[in-house]
């Protein structure tokens, strides 16, 4: 077998190269649609866990005898009533930040936003601990100054030196570092990037820091809403705005009043665009795969009738047509065995080389997929034993002294 192959060293190669630049072809490009796919969710996830930013507007509608219009401030009696009425919702929390408080340690200076909330704002913001201790309800209860620092902010801060247990100073007020943020690659934020901000507890923010005018005491921000599952977040955003329009007297369904940015409707319309470019990808691979099994098709079909007179001398000499199917058979399968590990090894090779590379934040790399690689080598290498068959079969049904004629003639 191995002999009649290295006689036809072309044949060989070509049929192989056009199965394993099929398989190439296939697996590269389920690996960039699926590295795009988990660079996008890994960005996801780092602006917060199926988080709603809840801010507040300006009402667009008529209500209660209320003017369209109206400026709208979330309270802080707002918190019990949404926390209470939003049974789909897991968590509702207030934010009140500053971007205007002077920082500044023993060390530097910095400028630096500070924004204070409830400890599940770590959990909800993906705020990873890297050194220390992000604040809890005792900090919150005391209304310690206590500050969780970004890790841009604690090195700006504290160049070269460890920041937990010292102090930095927030309009003069002393506040004691219980904690620096691991590192954190963010692609979209409402508010700047986390790494350059300061975290306090709320209570202490709102002693310290409270909200400007228009703003009261009482007022925050934005409210930060976890729906219970992903499946509960379309339930869970309504009940959030028909909570807060009863409070502030406006129309449920004025989006003005309530602006809400929702990362879970945004990852599922991103999953439905990656679904979308999975199918796209998977009609080229079906694509490439028919082109290839076209090219393997030919080329075996020239082999055979190249053969058709080794064929028509060996029916002549006695042998029986399984025995010519055979050989065929186990010619084209080797064939396909080899091509497609030769494929699929230059696919993962290729992969692993670029995933040495730096990658933007966006893109996770190459992450091949090995069912993908094994279905394209499956389907492929059946084509190309199919291939083979057919034609032999041709072959070998045909009378030992018109094979032979059929050569000499050309």
């Amino acid at each position: 077998m191995l002999r009649t192959l290295w006689a036809h060293k072309l044949r060989a190669f070509l049929t192989m190269f056009g199965i394993a630049w099929g398989i190439v072809s296939i697996v590269l490009m389920v690996a960039a649609g699926e590295g795009l796919r988990k660079g996008q969710e890994e960005q996801a996830r780092n602006l917060g866990k199926d988080v709603m930013i809840v801010f507040h507007g300006r009402t667009s509608l008529q209500a209660g005898g209320t003017h369209a219009g109206r400026q709208v401030h979330w309270e802080d009696e707002d918190l019990p009533v949404v926390q209470a009425e939003t049974p789909d919702c897991q968590y509702a929390i207030p934010e009140l930040e500053q971007d205007t408080v002077r920082a500044h340690s023993n060390f530097n200076n910095a400028a630096l936003t500070v924004t204070g909330s409830y400890p599940q704002f770590a959990y909800i913001r993906t705020l990873d601990v890297g050194q220390g201790r992000f604040y809890d309800w005792d900090d919150i209860r005391e209304a310690r100054r206590v500050a969780f620092l970004g890790s841009d902010a604690a090195k700006q801060l504290f160049p070269g030196r460890n920041p937990v247990g010292d102090n930095v100073y927030l309009n003069d007020f002393p506040f004691v570092v219980i904690g620096v943020m691991a590192k954190k690659k963010q692609d979209s934020s409402y508010d700047g990037w986390d790494v350059n901000k300061i975290f306090i507890p709320f209570a202490a923010m709102r002693r310290d820091f409270p909200d400007k005018p228009p703003g009261t005491s009482t007022t925050f921000d934005q409210l930060l809403v976890t729906p219970k599952s992903v499946e509960q977040h379309e339930a869970c955003k309504h009940e959030v705005r028909v909570a807060l329009a009863r409070m502030h007297r406006y129309d449920p369904r004025d989006k003005e009043a309530c602006p809400i940015w929702d990362t879970v409707q945004e990852a599922q319309a991103f999953k439905t665009m990656t679904d979308g470019m999975k199918y796209f990808l998977g009609a080229v691979g079906i694509v490439t795969l028919l082109l290839g099994g076209i090219g393997v098709m030919n080329v075996m079909l020239v082999a055979v009738r190249e053969r058709t007179r080794e064929i028509g001398v060996r029916k002549a000499l006695g042998a029986p047509a399984t025995t010519i199917l055979r050989q065929f058979f186990v010619e084209a399968l080797i064939i396909a065995l080899l091509s497609g590990a030769i494929g699929l090894g230059i696919a993962f090779g290729f992969c692993a080389l670029v995933n040495l590379l730096p990658m933007p934040d966006f893109f996770a790399g190459l992450i091949p997929d090995w069912t993908s690689g094994l279905v394209a080598a499956g389907l492929l290498g059946t084509i190309a034993v199919a291939a083979a068959l057919y034609p032999a079969r041709r072959a070998a049904s045909i009378d030992p002294i018109e094979a032979l004629r059929y050569e000499a003639g050309g």
